[in-house]
């Protein structure tokens, strides 16, 4: 793990935190960028079908996650590679957190990411609600390191592994009834 109790690199791990959530944030960025640059190929489709192609997503998405239907994610299911981290730690880690910051690069386990990847890509907002989105879902990854970095608890792993399902499950609740009463309500 990237930030432990047990941490025995010569950099302050502060600092490590800081250049991967920077990395994180920047590779979200990036991706939003992408997804507002494509967004004008959605301009053609009439609006109702975006927003009814919006909440079809949502809802599919919203019962992956509860598990009551089973469908794969499109994604690189592989790890970033730990030579990443190996000789020069901070450069790494700022590399290690772009490409996990761009969600492209490594498993995303839950669906809420597509659905707001889609959601901003068929809505067609301006480029700063678009960019900061992207933002947000950087700082969102770097969250869980911030949380283990402050926690120093020794069985924060198991903690986590615990609460994960139910945050995925409430991200994707969540995301439904915001894009249904945005697009609908």
């Amino acid at each position: 793990m990237l930030f432990s109790p047990g941490w025995r690199a010569p950099v302050r791990q502060g600092w490590v935190l800081a250049v991967f959530t920077l990395g994180l944030v920047l590779g979200g960025t990036l991706s939003a960028a992408v997804l507002w640059l494509l967004s004008g190929l959605a301009a053609p489709v009439p609006p109702p079908a975006r927003t009814a192609a919006i909440v079809a997503v949502a809802a599919l998405g919203a019962a992956r996650d509860l598990g009551l239907v089973r469908l794969r994610l499109p994604q690189n299911a592989r790890q970033i590679p730990p030579e990443v981290l190996a000789d020069r730690l901070r450069a790494g880690a700022l590399r290690f957190g772009f490409e996990l910051g761009t969600g492209v690069r490594t498993y995303v386990s839950a669906t809420t990411p597509y659905v707001l990847a889609l959601g901003l890509l068929l809505s067609r907002p301006g480029s700063a609600a678009t960019l900061l989105a992207g933002a947000a879902f950087g700082a969102g990854r770097a969250l869980s390191a911030v949380l283990a970095y402050l926690s120093r608890s020794p069985d924060r792993a198991a903690l986590v592994g615990r609460r994960v399902p139910v945050v995925v499950k409430g991200a994707a609740l969540a995301a439904l009834t915001a894009l249904a009463w945005l697009h609908l309500g």
